[in-house]
């Protein structure tokens, strides 16, 4: 049984972040690791509760009550085989999941500190790591084969799970390396990609094979692709940005955040090869923040990205602007009560490093510098409310001002998945939110192509991401005759 008085006896407690100037001169990630005495202490601090809600909040279903109590009695490798029951990428959650399961936790009731929930997974995986994967591949061939398109988590929880149960798997991937948004979407100083080239060493040595710089619908084509394999899984994620008609849209320097992320990452990519790679657009547009002026348009974690690349960068300055008032740093019971996800202030570290936000206000033009670049983002403060399910954005008098801005980085969403030549080939389309719908078995219109992540449900977090890759992988063994 758990200790009754752990989270009496022990206040929440993470690990103190490198400190910024430090930090701020690398891309190595924020966090350094925390001592095995402090995450027994934290693990500790669960309760085992009789009805575990932090089960309900996490997606996968992670068994967090188990790993917490066996790390708290020292039994880190029954652990690393309670957290791999149900995920297969936990280095991966635990530094890039918002932690749904911590606002879930029954010590969070009333304002109470959570468990460390997500930090204590994430050391878990770190020493699973640490102690080297050991590759499980499959004891005996299924005969079958399948085609994996999109190398993101959702495709390689799938493909994982598909070579485990004996089926022959290819993950194609369009960019020149395997990750999708793990690869070049999140910055090194969160997710360093040692972590990932571990992950799909144990995948290949499982048996999964993968190719790259090849675009489904364009190098193959869907027809080509079905005559090579039995079943294909479509999890090319939601990168379809959402864009603004904002008059001064079309002005140089004003950029998607992708584009800016991408691009920093291949630049750490190339120097971690001893490479050169310029801070570029595929068109050799420069997007690197260097001196510039920088403002980010977006209140999320694509926007908290871009700060701190542009921090990294060695921007002149940085806003961050959010369309709606600043939230409330504590939960509001009566708006979301627990175990709801709260809607509150969330403070990033690179917020920590710099950089102002500015809430409640929204940009009216992207002034010209007269050349044909941005020179300056004119804002007003607003008022947000919703009509018939519509947002209503109303501008006050009075309230109008400029910011300098060379560089304008549009962190406002996704649109669902990029219309692309192999939906019109497999004969699938997307749905009114730009995703690609799919039955209850996780099949498309097509027979035998599957759907699953962030293209089935739009941009979502990356557990949503492992877990529909995971279940489709169950549908999809069913549909080639496996057992259920």
């Amino acid at each position: 049984m758990p200790d009754p008085s752990g989270f009496l006896r022990y206040g929440r407690r993470l690990p103190a972040r490198r400190p910024v100037p430090v930090r701020i001169s690398d891309w190595r990630e924020v966090y350094p690791p925390a001592g095995a005495e402090l995450i027994r202490e934290q693990a500790t601090r669960c309760m085992d509760c009789g009805i575990p809600f932090c089960h309900d909040g996490c997606p996968l279903g992670n068994r967090i009550p188990d790993w917490n109590d066996l790390i708290r009695t020292g039994n880190w490798d029954a652990a690393v085989e309670a957290l791999h029951a149900t995920n297969n990428f936990p280095e991966f959650t635990g530094r890039l999941c918002p932690a749904p399961c911590e606002a879930a936790c029954v010590l969070g009731i009333a304002g109470g500190d959570p468990v460390t929930i997500k930090q204590v997974e994430v050391e878990i995986a770190d020493a699973a790591v640490a102690g080297g994967l050991p590759p499980r591949p499959a004891s005996a061939s299924s005969g079958r084969s399948v085609a994996v398109v999109g190398s993101g988590p959702a495709g390689l929880a799938a493909a994982q799970q598909l070579a485990r149960a004996g089926h022959a798997v290819t993950v194609y991937e369009r960019d020149d390396a395997i990750g999708g948004l793990l690869r070049y979407g999140i910055p090194d100083f969160k997710l360093e990609k040692r972590h990932l080239d571990a992950r799909l060493a144990q995948l290949s040595a499982e048996g999964v094979v993968f190719r790259t710089g090849v675009n489904i619908g364009i190098d193959v084509t869907a027809a080509q692709l079905r005559d090579r394999h039995d079943a294909v899984l479509l999890a090319c994620g939601a990168l379809h940005g959402r864009d603004t008609d904002t008059p001064g849209r079309q002005l140089r320097g004003v950029h998607q955040a992708m584009a800016h992320l991408v691009a920093a990452n291949r630049v750490v990519a190339a120097a971690g090869e001893g490479r050169p790679a310029p801070a570029t657009l595929p068109d050799g547009t420069p997007i690197d923040a260097a001196g510039k002026h920088v403002v980010i348009i977006g209140g999320g974690d694509t926007a908290a990205d871009c700060l701190g690349v542009a921090h990294r960068q060695g921007a002149a300055g940085v806003h961050q602007l959010d369309l709606y008032p600043q939230p409330p740093r504590q939960r509001d019971e009566a708006r979301d009560p627990w175990p709801t996800w709260p809607w509150i202030l969330r403070e990033y570290p690179a917020h920590e490093e710099g950089g102002e936000r500015v809430f409640a206000v929204a940009v009216q033009e992207f002034v010209d510098d007269g050349t044909g670049a941005v020179r300056a983002v004119r804002i007003a403060e607003v008022t947000v409310e919703k009509r018939d399910g519509r947002r209503i954005v109303t501008p006050l008098p009075g309230t109008e001002r400029e910011l300098p801005a060379d560089l304008v980085l549009l962190a406002i969403g996704f649109e669902g998945t990029e219309e692309q030549p192999l939906l019109a080939q497999f004969g699938v389309s997307r749905n009114a939110r730009g995703a690609v719908d799919a039955g209850p078995d996780w099949q498309t219109g097509a027979d035998g192509v599957f759907v699953a992540g962030d293209m089935h449900r739009g941009a979502s977090l990356i557990v949503w991401a492992i877990a529909e890759g995971r279940a489709a992988a169950a549908a999809i063994h069913a549909h080639l005759g496996g057992p259920v």
